[in-house]
């Protein structure tokens, strides 16, 4: 399951970079946006988009416990969308050990041991 997770993380990096250097080196955001702004698909396009990153964001705020951290990765996801959204995966996987299970990944620090590990972490 991590094998398969940072593979798609590294697909979806990739993807990303390449598609955002060709057109940054053919034409910059700002004069994009304005040629595309009165679209109204763009623009539907675009707060999807932003919405989807708020979704993700209050996750990492719930799970990273730390204000400075939450605002930090909140920048990084508005500026830099899937491409600071898969490396914070990639962050997340490296640290992540299979036998705590998703609750492990989704969870992080948050997660409660189960009653079986407090039994382990009480012995002598």
């Amino acid at each position: 399951m991590k094998t398969l997770l940072t593979t798609i993380c590294l697909a979806v990096l990739a993807v990303m970079l390449y598609v955002t250097v060709s057109a940054s080196l053919q034409q910059d955001v700002l004069t994009a946006t304005q040629r595309l702004w009165p679209d109204p698909w763009f623009r539907a396009t675009l707060a999807d988009a932003y919405c989807g990153f708020l979704f993700f964001w209050l996750w990492v705020a719930w799970r990273e416990q730390s204000v400075a951290k939450g605002v930090l990765w909140f920048i990084l996801i508005a500026t830099l969308g899937n491409i600071a959204m898969a490396s914070f995966l990639l962050l997340q996987l490296r640290a992540w050990h299979p036998r705590e299970g998703v609750a492990g990944l989704l969870l992080g620090p948050r997660r409660q041991p189960e009653p079986d590990d407090k039994e382990e972490n009480n012995r002598p």
